[in-house]
C-alpha cells in the first residue's frame, strides 16, 4: 500500500477523485470546495471586529479551516514519512525551452531554484516574484471571488459562469506572465 502512495497517481485516477469531493461537499452538508475563503476566515477569528468584510459569522464556516488544516497536515506527514521524489520528471523539450527561452538551468527540486528559493529574496527579482507576486495572486483570488480550486474543480461543476469567466482570467493571467512579462524580468 505504501508503495502505491508512493508513486505519482495518473491523472485518470487523481482527476476523478479530486473531481469527487465536490458532490461529497455538497452532500455532507451543501458546501462549496474552496481554500481561499479560509483566509478570511482566519482574520475574522484572530482580528477584532470593526471592520465590516471581517465582520460575519465565520463559525459557521469552520469546517473550511479544518479542511485546510488537513491538506496542510497531509502534506507535511506525506513528506515525512514517504519522502519527496528525487527529481521532477520534465520531458527534454520542455527542460530545453526553460533553458533557452527563461534562463532556469536547476530543475533538482520541485519548483525552480533561480525563481523560488530563500536566497532570492537578497535580489530585486526575488522581491517580484515572490513578495509582490504573492500579494498579486491574494488580490485576484479575492477579486475573483474565489482561488483556482474553487472555481475550476467547483463553480464550474455547478455550471457557474463567473467560474467560466475566472478561469479563463487565470489561464489568460498564467500565458500573458509566462510569454510576455516573464521574458522581461529576465
Amino acid at each position: 500500500m505504501l508503495e502505491l502512495l508512493q508513486k505519482p497517481w495518473p491523472w485518470y485516477v487523481a482527476g476523478p477523485l479530486i473531481g469527487l469531493t465536490v458532490p461529497a461537499l455538497l452532500l455532507a452538508g451543501n458546501k462549496a470546495l474552496g481554500i481561499s475563503s479560509s483566509l478570511r476566515h482566519i482574520c475574522a477569528a484572530c482580528v477584532p471586529a470593526g471592520i465590516p468584510f471581517l465582520n460575519y459569522n465565520w463559525r459557521a464556516e469552520s469546517w473550511n479551516l479544518v479542511f485546510v488544516l488537513g491538506i496542510a497536515l497531509g502534506g507535511f506527514i506525506g513528506y515525512r514519512l514517504m519522502g519527496h521524489p528525487a527529481a521532477v520528471a520534465i520531458s527534454a523539450e520542455t527542460v530545453r525551452d526553460l533553458k533557452a527561452q527563461m534562463h532556469l538551468t536547476d530543475f533538482t527540486g520541485l519548483l525552480p531554484r533561480e525563481l523560488f528559493a530563500l536566497e532570492n529574496l537578497g535580489n530585486w527579482k526575488g522581491w517580484v516574484f515572490m513578495m509582490l507576486g504573492g500579494f498579486l495572486v491574494g488580490f485576484g483570488t479575492r477579486y475573483a471571488g474565489g482561488c483556482t480550486s474553487g472555481h475550476a474543480i467547483s463553480g464550474l461543476s455547478n455550471l457557474q459562469w463567473v467560474s467560466l469567466v475566472a478561469v479563463v482570467g487565470f489561464f489568460a493571467g498564467g500565458l500573458v506572465m509566462t510569454w510576455l512579462i516573464y521574458p522581461l524580468l529576465f
